[in-house]
Formats: C-alpha cells, structure tokens, sequence
C-alpha cells in the first residue's frame, strides 16, 4: 500500500510536470518531471524496458527531502515518466531515500535497494544522519518496502567504519544464484573506502570485506560506487568529495574517479592498475551503468556539478525544474583508459547531415547550414601546412551577438578548454575547464553534441569527454570557427529529430 506520503508525491508531480513544455525541456536528455534532480539510482533493464530512477525533490528545484523519481525508455533516448517510486516515510528513511540500485529477482519482482537516512538529534544540540540500507520490492511500478528494514545498519559494519557516511549500494547477482554489493563509507582516518558485502537470497546481507581503501589519494568520502567488468579488466567507478587537482586530473573537487584494474572473483581482491577522471567538464557525477540485453556497458551520469547548482539563467524556468543525466554512453576499456562514446542508437536521430570537407582557413569562419542548438557534430582538425603546426583553433556554439560557448585547442600544449563564461549566467562560478589530450602534429578529432541546456565534446573517439550545462537563450545557434595559424578541418553535422 502506497503511504499518504508518497500519493501526495504522485499527486503533485503529476499536476506541475504537465506545466513544463516540451520545449522548455532537453530534448534527449532524460531531466526531472518537476522540482529537483540529482543522481541516477536503479539503473537497470527490467521486461523489455529500461528503469531510470533519480533521487528527487518534487516540490521545489533546490534540493530537498529525498524522494525517488521514475522513467521508463525503450531506447535510453525517449523517456516516458512514471510515478514516483519511493518516498520519505518510514522512522529509517523519514529524511531521505538516498541514492541505490535495482536488480529483477529470480520470480520477475523487481528490488530496489537504497540508503535511508534518518537525521538524530546529539547530546550537544547538534545532529547526524544515521545512514541504514534498505529494500522495497514491487512490479516496476508500486514498490512496498520491505518490513524488515533497515536490512544492514550499524551493527553489521566494520570495525571504524562511518554510519554516517554509508551509502549508495551497487548489487549485482553472481553465476551461482548470490549476490554481492558495494558501498561507498567513512573510515576510520577520514578516507573513503568502498565495502563489500554478500548475500544468498538480496534480502539478508553480511559484511564480506573492505574491497578497496582510499588512503586519502582521491578526495574523501566515496560516493554511488559501480563495480563491473569490461574486456578483460575490473572498473570501480567512484565519485570522491573534495578531491585536490592531479596535474590535469581531478580538477571538479566533486567529480568521478575511475579505476582500472583485476578482480579475482574466488577471493574478492580487486587490483589496481590505472586511475583517471571520467568526465573533464565541468558538470558530471554519480554515474551509474547498465548491461544492456545485447551485451554493452552503458553509463549515465548526473549533468550538474554541486558547486554550481545555483547557475541561473533568465531563459527557463527555472521555478519548475532544475535537473538533468547526460547522454548514454557506450564503454570500453583501451590501454588502461575508459573510452566513452554515445550510444549507437543516438544516430538514428541524425537529420539534415552538412559536409564540409578540406576547410582551410586562418580566421574566423562560419559554415552554410552548420548551426543549431540540437545537433551532432563532427570535426576533424590538421593543420593545413604540415610542417607549421597552428597555434590555436576555437569553436563557438550557442552563439549570437551577446553569447557563446568555446572549445579551444591549443596544439603545442595539447589543451582542450572548455568555456562557458559568456553563455548567460550571471555568478562568477565554475566557467573553464582544461584536460590534457593526445594530439600529434596539430591533429584531433572532436565530437559535439548540443542539446537545448547542455553540451558534450567526446575527444578522440571517446579517450576523453568534458560535460557542461549551459542555460543561453535558445534564439543564440551561431556556430563559428577560428584558427590562429592555418588550420583544415573536415566538418560533418546533422540535426537531431526533437519530440513536442
């Protein structure tokens, strides 16, 4: 049964999501039926059709008391709402239903696992989150939780292992019918660490081991932890709060870590290998992943960035909704790196292509029929003298007289930056971001994907991503070209099909 608590939830989202236009939304990007939206939870494909739950705060777009929100696609491009899944009303979870997985059990229910959190008042006068996990079965649709939650709290961690900070679980089920589940935690000196834990049947959880420690290499807490493989290596994704700049590593303080390694299923050792940021930009976090049923990786990822989620702009409403996940991005493991690049599928939206091939120029140009704000664009750079290498190429995108959006290049340092401190908003917040990136010779491909609210440029195939939000007025689709030094470029671009 539904508590009242959650039918005022439906009830709500249901009348203000229906005040938000189509167009005043992204068109392929799944963002929040109403009020507030941050990490993707219960990720998962569950009778021919893939789950997104989020956390949630339906009824105002800062953050609030968590709910979960609810989505269902055919395609990870197309998103249909659904009502929410979960909200705060039980003693364990009365201030929150934090971030979690989903899983279908062996008779076709499907399980949601998340954190509850419950704040308690200190002898001091202070307070705490006791932080507990939690289960609620149900049909895909109606979630009842489960009566004997909360199914781990303090009495199963680990010696000097936070309660306060013990979250986000990541389960997956075995060959042999078990299951295995990770979570992000506290140690004891401050560090974060990611705990391993087993169980027969999803329902009756034990501590198995630490799997991995931090010891204060990569930020702090570890938050929404995903444990996969991927061929032939173990991925540990991981997002760390206040994390120090690594050379050009880690730079969002709150960002994704991912780390590279081996895993020895028989004794549970996870083995280390290689580390790197999975997003360069400026606005990715918490992703979660899913197998899809022909056998690929698939990730998403919340595209905000916590230290501006006031960024504010004149040209939405930003009353109503505030929230979006990036684009589904298929991954690979290549020489010790992720590669991400944008679902297969996505193509099938092409429109409008315009070629522009052997582009040779040394200034600024803009192209017949290359403009936009929902489109895919390709870019292939060299320089057009190959012994005199140019010194620097820009593009602009959601531009016009008053705003724009930059990628530069600078092929000497082999810098990409990103630069959105001309797009509209008005606080001097986080604008730039750089990375480092694998050029010879002056050449690089780039991949831009617009849609209305946010940009992201896949580098190199996908050896690198940078993920930016930008909130300029949707009448600004100039897209301009710039070269310091001679530049050739092949341009291909299409228009992508938007619904409403």
């Amino acid at each position: 049964m539904n508590s009242q608590t959650l039918r005022e939830a439906r009830k709500y989202e249901e009348a203000f999501g229906k005040m938000i236009a189509a167009g005043d939304r992204p068109a392929f990007h799944l963002s929040t039926r109403t009020g507030w939206m941050n990490d993707p939870n219960g990720f998962c494909y569950y009778k021919g059709e893939y789950h997104m739950f989020y956390q949630y705060h339906p009824y105002d777009s800062v953050w609030g008391p968590m709910h979960w929100g609810h989505a269902v696609s055919k395609d990870l491009l197309h998103w249909e709402y659904l009502p929410a899944a979960l909200a705060p009303d039980e003693p364990y979870d009365r201030d929150g239903c934090f971030s979690g997985n989903a899983i279908e059990l062996p008779d076709g229910r499907l399980l949601l696992m998340y954190t509850g959190v419950a704040t308690h008042t200190l002898n001091n006068g202070g307070s705490c989150d006791i932080q507990t996990q939690c289960l609620a079965v149900g049909d895909g649709i109606d979630f009842e939780k489960y009566q004997g939650n909360p199914v781990i709290d303090a009495r199963k961690l680990p010696p000097g292992a936070s309660e306060n900070h013990f979250r986000d679980p990541k389960l997956w089920r075995k060959k042999d019918g078990t299951y295995l589940c990770v979570f992000g935690n506290l140690a004891e000196d401050d560090a974060g660490q990611i705990l391993l834990y087993e169980s027969a049947d999803a329902f009756h959880w034990n501590f198995k081991k630490v799997l991995i420690q931090n010891h204060h290499r990569f930020g702090k807490m570890w938050e929404c932890p995903d444990f996969f493989a991927l061929d032939g290596k173990q991925v540990l994704l991981t997002s760390p709060q206040d994390m120090f700049p690594q050379g050009f590593e880690y730079h969002n303080g709150n960002g994704t870590l991912c780390l590279i390694g081996s895993y020895d299923e028989e004794t549970d050792d996870f083995t280390e290998e290689t580390d790197h940021t999975v997003d360069y930009g400026i606005d990715f976090y918490a992703p979660q992943t899913v197998l899809t049923p022909d056998g690929r990786r698939v990730m998403i990822g919340w595209m905000q960035n916590w230290d501006t989620c006031n960024m504010s702009s004149p040209h939405m409403n930003e009353d109503l909704w505030f929230g979006q996940m990036s684009l589904p991005r298929e991954l690979s493991v290549k020489n010790g790196r992720l590669y991400q690049k944008p679902l297969r599928e996505f193509d099938a939206l092409h429109c409008d292509e315009v070629r522009h091939e052997n582009v040779a120029f040394s200034d600024t140009v803009r192209l017949p029929g290359v403009s936009g704000r929902l489109i895919d664009l390709e870019i292939d750079l060299s320089p057009a003298d190959g012994a005199d290498i140019y010194r620097k190429f820009a593009l602009r995108f959601a531009q016009n007289e008053q705003y724009h959006t930059s990628i530069s290049f600078r092929p000497h340092e082999s810098v990409v930056k990103i630069d959105r401190k001309f797009s509209g908003s008005r606080r001097a917040i986080i604008h730039q971001r750089r990375c480092l990136v694998n050029s010879e010779n002056g050449k690089l491909k780039l991949r831009l994907i617009l849609d209305r609210f946010s940009a992201e440029v896949f580098i190199n195939d996908g050896e690198q991503v940078m993920s930016v939000t930008i909130y300029t007025d949707q009448a600004a689709d100039g897209i301009s070209f710039f070269a310091d030094g001679k530049v050739r470029m092949d341009v291909v671009k299409y228009s992508i099909k938007a619904e409403g």
